[in-house]
């Protein structure tokens, strides 16, 4: 593990660190709309910290590519895995931005407290928070194949 041919390049370690911070501002907003009281934790609330959780969790997983405790699997399987998660990640990605484009799904009401009513579609605001999850399908794939490099029989 001290060979110099397995450590990453400084362009994969920061790839790496920067796959966390493109899934921040999106989960802290989450995770804003449940502590401040506009999304009840009971109804829709644990969803959103469940996802807030999770997304920061697998994003932090990337570091893994780039450190050594990347190395306590083998190779291949975590490879298999960040390649799977990335494409994922695209998919999901482009389905999110067809469905923008071209209303593919309606949202339909929703409970909002005790009325139902129709969930407001975020402003420009929000989009800002989650455009940066663009990002996160492509780093992710480039940081992997550097591993795979690294790590070639």
């Amino acid at each position: 593990m001290n060979d110099t041919k397995t450590l990453a390049p400084r362009w994969a370690v920061l790839a790496a660190w920067a796959v966390p911070l493109c899934v921040l501002p999106s989960a802290l907003w989450r995770l804003s709309l449940v502590i401040d009281g506009r999304v009840p934790f009971g109804e829709e609330g644990w969803y959103l910290v469940l996802l807030s959780v999770l997304s920061t969790a697998l994003a932090l997983l990337t570091l893994g590519l780039v450190q050594r405790w990347g190395e306590w699997f083998p190779p291949r399987l975590v490879a298999v895995a960040a390649t799977t998660g990335a494409t994922l990640v695209i998919a999901v990605c482009l389905y999110a931005a067809a469905n923008a484009a071209f209303h593919l799904v309606d949202q339909g009401p929703v409970l909002v407290g005790d009325e139902h009513g129709v969930r407001p579609t975020p402003g420009a605001d929000v989009a800002v928070l989650y455009l940066p999850l663009v990002l996160w399908g492509p780093l992710l794939l480039a940081v992997t194949r550097d591993f795979r490099r690294r790590h070639a029989s």
